[in-house]
């Protein structure tokens, strides 16, 4: 490291040269998701792509493009003085998918969102527990082995839902807003957002995920991205299936897409089963086959449909495929 002291009065910032690991300063970028022309736009300056490429190339720049580099990509500075790049692992399981493969790794933001998220459930859960409150008797009181359909009406009676209580409510808008109230009312923690803490610059991506569950006796806490307004419904149901697997993780998620997770497959059929029971699908389908546009005329008589699920997968008919003939 090569230091430069500035001449003249005053505390002038250090010119410092500083060599660095190429391979940390493209693991820098790439865990934020960024090109290198986008990191050169984002920087700014006189930083050009072929400028990143050089970094990347020989490990040389000065200390304050390094702290730029470090903002710029939300990596803790001292990490970019590593010898070699960390891991990245999510402190939870993480059931995201592209196609049937899994996603290596999550970006700044989703980290930051669940260590945020930890550090809220275990002042919620210290604070319950000081106050004398009970545990919570449903999270965990289910296995992959049981009926979706079954999960699904216990999921219901837990928070005082009728089968159809999603055809109950005028909108779509009103029937989230009535299942937010009921889950909350049985003491699970709900947080839709859709940027990272306070912070209006790190909007979250619905392409990354859906939603996450920590899964918690005390306080049970449901995340859901709030960048995806139209896929809160069903992320909700599903995130509380999986409380009641009591299996915490992340999903991002596509109900018509195939997961090679059982607990994703299963979880969606029991969100499925919930939202829309297979036998009111079923009851449906004869007149909607129909219509002109067969899955609005659906939509528009299940309030609690978002388009998510019923798409039919490996479940078999607890999953709701759409049923076929007549």
């Amino acid at each position: 490291m090569d230091l430069a002291f500035p001449s003249g009065n005053g505390y002038g910032l250090l010119k410092m040269n500083v060599d660095l690991r190429p391979r940390v300063l493209r693991w820098a970028r790439e865990r934020a998701g960024l090109h290198v022309a986008e990191l050169a736009k984002k920087i700014g300056g006189a930083v050009t792509a072929e400028v990143v490429e050089g970094w990347e190339r020989t490990g040389k720049l000065t200390l304050t493009q390094a702290r730029r580099l470090a903002q710029v990509t939300r990596t803790p500075e001292g990490f970019l003085y590593l010898a070699e790049p960390l891991e990245d692992k999510l402190p939870i399981p993480d059931f995201r998918t592209v196609g049937d493969a899994p996603v290596k790794r999550p970006s700044p933001d989703l980290l930051d969102t669940v260590q945020i998220m930890q550090r809220r459930q275990a002042w919620m859960r210290e604070f319950l527990i000081e106050e004398g409150e009970p545990p919570t008797v449903f999270v965990g009181s289910a296995t992959p082995k049981d009926k979706p359909e079954r999960i699904a009406g216990e999921i219901r009676k837990v928070l005082g839902c009728t089968e159809g209580w999603a055809n109950e409510e005028r909108t779509w808008t009103e029937a989230l807003m009535h299942l937010r109230h009921k889950v909350e009312a049985v003491g699970i923690l709900i947080v839709v957002d859709g940027i990272v803490g306070n912070n209006a610059y790190r909007k979250l991506s619905p392409d990354e995920f859906r939603g996450f569950v920590l899964c918690d006796a005390y306080a049970p806490l449901v995340f859901i991205n709030g960048s995806d307004f139209k896929a809160q419904m069903s992320t909700l149901a599903h995130e509380l299936a999986h409380l009641w697997v009591g299996q915490e993780g992340v999903s991002n998620f596509e109900a018509l897409q195939p997961t090679p997770h059982r607990i994703e497959q299963w979880c969606n059929a029991v969100a499925a089963e919930f939202l829309v029971p297979a036998r009111e699908l079923k009851e449906l389908w004869p007149a909607a086959q129909h219509a002109d546009e067969p899955f609005q005329f659906l939509a528009a008589r299940c309030s609690g449909s978002d388009g998510q699920f019923r798409g039919g997968d490996s479940m078999g008919s607890s999953a709701g495929a759409v049923p076929s003939g007549g």
